[in-house]
C-alpha cells in the first residue's frame, strides 16, 4: 500500500505523485493502490523549485555527486557509481547504500516521508517506499528525463 498524496476513496490508503521534468515537458505520474500508472501531462508547467545544497554530501563523495535532497534529518544522495544511492538519517552523520541493482541516474528526491525516495535515469523513473532499501522500476518511460520530485 502506498501513501501520500490524493486519497482515492475514504478507507483506502492515498495515491503517490511523483512530477517527472522531461524532453516533452513536465508530467505527474500517479502511483494507485492496485499498481496502476496515470500520467498525466503538464504542458506549460513547470518543477518546482527545490534547494540542492552540495554540502550536505561529505566530501569524500562530491566528486561524483549527481544530485542531492534534503528533507529534516534525512539526506540523499544520488552519485555516478554503484550503487548510486546514499541515505543519511542523521543529518550526514552517517551514510547506508541504497539501490544496489539500479544504474547511475540523473535526479534524486525525497517526499515529505523519509521513506519516499525518487529516483530517475534520463529515461526511467524508480520509487522506493521504504528509504531507499527496495526500488519499484514504474512501467512509465519518458525520453530525456532532468528533474525528478513529489507533489
Amino acid at each position: 500500500m502506498v501513501s501520500t498524496g490524493h486519497e482515492d476513496s475514504p478507507g483506502e490508503v492515498e495515491t503517490l505523485v511523483v512530477l517527472v521534468d522531461s524532453a516533452s515537458g513536465l508530467h505527474a505520474i500517479e502511483i494507485h493502490n492496485d499498481g496502476r500508472e496515470v500520467v498525466d501531462a503538464r504542458p506549460g508547467a513547470r518543477m518546482p523549485p527545490r534547494d540542492r545544497e552540495p554540502d550536505l554530501a561529505p566530501q569524500w563523495a562530491r566528486s561524483s555527486l549527481t544530485d542531492v535532497d534534503a528533507h529534516g534529518s534525512t539526506v540523499v544522495l544520488l552519485l555516478e557509481r554503484r550503487p548510486p544511492v546514499l541515505v543519511s538519517y542523521d543529518g550526514g552523520a552517517s551514510w547506508l547504500e541504497r539501490a544496489a541493482g539500479v544504474s547511475p541516474g540523473v535526479a534524486i528526491a525525497l517526499g515529505n516521508s523519509p521513506d519516499h525516495v525518487a529516483m530517475a535515469t534520463t529515461s526511467r523513473l524508480y520509487v522506493s517506499l521504504d528509504g531507499g532499501q527496495f526500488w519499484r522500476s514504474l512501467d512509465t518511460e519518458l525520453d530525456g528525463i532532468t528533474d525528478v520530485g513529489w507533489e
